[in-house]
């Protein structure tokens, strides 16, 4: 039975291993409220999961010791798994889906673990977890449906209300429920005025499923970048402490997401992963009124495969206004390409790229498309820039 005591056990076992991480005002993302961000992914090994899996290893009985600790993990908890195990002293096996970013894989053998790559996805990866387990007699770490690991979880929240006591409104991502099961439990018994919501990814709404229809669900298929919370079944234990303890489950967008990270590197200087940006990006997104209130967003790790991390800039970029393109018919004249650059000179925008294209046979004879690439300041002025073009008689495709 999870108990308060219990996470206050994980906290001290913690207090020499894990980081407190900071917690960062970020008035610059939102003026209205008192926002603050707790930057769990400046936590060692880059995420929070550091926390449950070191919690988990240290509780087990000294008889198990020369036993082989076991995980399956695409990314954040294979490196806590790994870290925690090193610490201790004791082995790890942890087995990956051959899809793992290389940048992963390296930093968990880094830690010490032993590593399978497993052909297929997550799902592949586990079962072979598993079927190692009963050959080897080793002990399975799981990575959010576990007593403990939630326990250790739910240090956050005491760190969060020793940082910020005022915290009124807490945002935590969701996947398998781990990380909002042990704080939304730990928050509700030492401040339950404190509303506490979730959020997933709008292609993974295995949680916010389950939550409204106070039952398991195991989603066919998931679909967002962000890996960390891409849970097809969530947890059972998990799904019962959400339900009974978390105020909502929101959902956002990957271009909420992407927005997100991008809001954070810019404005905050941090690097999130797209699990880690979930909860700003509700934020950012208005998925609740919060005007006046004392609002907390956990990031919960910053593990972001650099190779897809200039996609998510991009699309953060096109998503918030900050980058467009512009594909506008018009009669292939002398001058047009004047005016049209004058339009958006005047409004304050950047031109990057022009490209002509002569009209197809649907076209006009003498028409032409125009495409125009711009870097704009925001979605505001990108409205802008398109009502004057379209007043001076462009027609936008």
């Amino acid at each position: 039975m999870l108990t308060l005591d219990k996470v206050y056990r994980a906290a001290h076992l913690l207090s020499k291993v894990a980081r407190k991480t900071d917690m960062i005002g970020a008035g610059n993302l939102r003026s209205d409220c008192d926002l603050r961000l707790k930057a769990e992914n400046l936590q060692l090994t880059g995420s929070f999961k550091l926390r449950g899996a070191f919690f988990k290893i240290a509780s087990l009985p000294e008889e198990t010791k020369e036993r082989e600790i076991v995980a399956c993990s695409a990314g954040n908890h294979s490196q806590g798994v790994a870290y925690a195990a090193a610490k201790l002293k004791r082995k790890a096996v942890i087995f990956m889906p051959g899809t793992a970013p290389i940048s992963k894989v390296e930093a968990t053998r880094k830690l010490g673990a032993e590593i399978h790559l497993i052909d297929g996805v997550y799902d592949d990866a586990s079962n072979a977890a598993e079927e190692y387990c009963r050959r080897t007699q080793g002990i399975f770490v799981h990575p959010f449906d576990d007593e403990d690991v939630i326990a250790g979880q739910g240090t956050i929240a005491l760190e969060i209300l020793e940082q910020f006591p005022e915290v009124d409104t807490l945002f935590l991502p969701v996947g398998g429920g781990g990380l909002l099961a042990g704080t939304a439990f730990t928050m509700k018994q030492l401040k339950p005025e404190c509303k506490v919501y979730g959020v997933q990814a709008e292609g993974a709404p295995g949680m916010h499923k389950a939550f409204i229809n106070k039952s398991s669900v195991t989603l066919e298929r998931v679909s967002t970048f962000a890996d960390g919370i891409a849970v097809k079944h969530p947890g059972e234990l998990t799904r019962q402490l959400c339900c009974q303890y978390a105020d909502g489950i929101l959902t956002v967008s990957d271009d909420e997401i992407a927005s997100a990270i991008l809001a954070l590197m810019e404005k905050q200087k941090l690097v999130a992963e797209g699990a880690g940006a979930a909860g700003t990006g509700a934020i950012l997104a208005d998925k609740l009124p919060l005007a006046g209130r004392h609002v907390c967003a956990v990031i919960s790790g910053g593990n972001i495969d650099v190779n897809i991390l200039s996609r998510v800039i991009n699309r953060g970029l096109l998503s918030s206004g900050r980058r467009a393109e512009l594909k506008i018919a018009m009669l292939d004249k002398p001058g047009q390409l004047h005016e049209v650059s004058g339009i958006i000179a005047r409004c304050g925008a950047n031109v990057i790229q022009v490209r002509h294209d002569p009209g197809g046979e649907h076209a006009d004879i003498i028409g032409c498309f125009l495409h125009v690439k711009m870097e704009t300041r925001s979605a505001e002025q990108l409205e802008e820039i398109k009502s004057k073009l379209t007043r001076a008689g462009y027609k936008l495709v």
